[in-house]
């Protein structure tokens, strides 16, 4: 069975290869006609703009992938069944699930590397294109990621307001500090000009108090020296302003717990973390799908006309559900796990369920 198995494999990969190498380069014509005019009217040199898209194909491959796994099973088993093969070898007694088996195996190893190009590679990558865009390109400083308006942050029995974060000097502008009691209460507020970070502390500078559970509660007080004992930190601002897509699982997961311990919700980042493993699963999903999809018809007749054309069928339905189920999540609607992992279960059942009905 070992050559069986190599020569399935071979054609498996040798498609995957096709199909990818196909859809990447869709992909990257699109975003070349979309962004190279811009380049250009920014005076971006040839090596900068290569650069860019150099780092850009980790994102291209992960996001054509999936859908490349799914063609590329379908086409594999239509080009078998077109040749008689998969009749030749089930006439040697070589079960469905035999002949499934090394495609399955792939698949799963095609989710892995997925995964660790999804943790790994591509926040580096899209950290990289940012970089040559905002400052080779556009001839820019350093791409300002902390920089955000208007900033909550609730920690023990503090809600701070910030108007304005700057991440040069680690400033935080325009601060409101409420203490609240355990039903909620106000029971002090403090007004500054800045704070800065320092040693894991935020040091008030221009800071006046007015504690409102004194008789003169209402009067200002100046406070010459005054920390908070905040659990945010400067990392946890930067993350505000990053494209979380791009973000590792292990940062998602970090920037959702803090969120939740200054009492807010965090859907939408929860929801993103766990999409972020369920996607590259969704390429052994395809294979599983796939697979009894394109042996339900085992004659000459199936082939690459059929594997194209159930391919895309299946790819824009997946993405229909996965997208409307997300949509629940991020909102709180669904629980995140549930709306992440959703679409892989149901075409995971609808893939069992195809295989038992596949005629033996």
């Amino acid at each position: 069975m070992g050559i069986l198995d190599r020569y399935i494999g071979r054609t498996w990969l040798r498609l995957l290869m096709l199909c990818l190498s196909g859809f990447v380069s869709i992909y990257l014509v699109i975003d070349l006609i979309e962004k190279i005019p811009r380049f250009l009217r920014y005076g971006g040199e040839a090596g900068d703009i290569a650069q860019y898209f150099v780092w850009k194909l980790p994102e291209m491959i992960s996001r054509t992938a999936t859908f490349s796994i799914l063609m590329a099973t379908l086409l594999t088993l239509g080009m078998l069944s077109r040749d008689s093969e998969i009749i030749a070898m089930r006439s040697c007694g070589v079960s469905l699930l035999r002949i499934s088996l090394p495609m399955l195996f792939l698949g799963l190893v095609a989710s892995l590397l997925l995964l660790f190009n999804s943790e790994f590679v591509l926040p580096h990558s899209y950290a990289r294109t940012e970089m040559i865009d905002r400052v080779k390109i556009k001839k820019k400083g350093e791409r300002i990621t902390f920089k955000r308006n208007n900033i909550w942050f609730r920690s023990n029995d503090m809600i701070m307001q910030a108007r304005l974060f700057e991440p040069k000097t680690k400033t935080l502008s325009g601060i409101v500090v409420w203490g609240i009691d355990a039903e909620m209460n106000p029971v002090s507020r403090i007004d500054a000009t800045s704070a800065t970070y320092n040693d894991g502390r935020w040091l008030l500078n221009g800071a006046t108090k007015r504690d409102f559970q004194t008789p003169a509660g209402y009067a200002p007080q100046r406070l010459e020296s005054e920390t908070l004992d905040l659990n945010l930190k400067v990392s946890d601002l930067q993350v505000l302003d990053v494209d979380a897509d791009n973000m590792s699982i292990r940062t998602l997961k970090e920037y959702a717990d803090n969120l939740m311990r200054g009492g807010y919700q965090a859907y939408r980042y929860l929801t993103l973390m766990h999409t972020k493993i369920a996607t590259p699963f969704a390429a052994v999903i395809m294979v599983l799908l796939g697979i009894p999809f394109a042996l339900r018809n085992t004659t000459r007749s199936g082939g690459i006309a059929m594997g194209i054309g159930a391919s895309i069928g299946i790819g824009f339905a997946y993405f229909v559900v996965n997208a409307v189920l997300l949509s629940y999540g991020r909102s709180g609607v669904m629980p995140p796990v549930i709306a992440a992992w959703g679409a892989n279960v149901l075409f995971m059942m609808s893939g069992i369920w195809l295989a038992m009905s596949v005629k033996k």
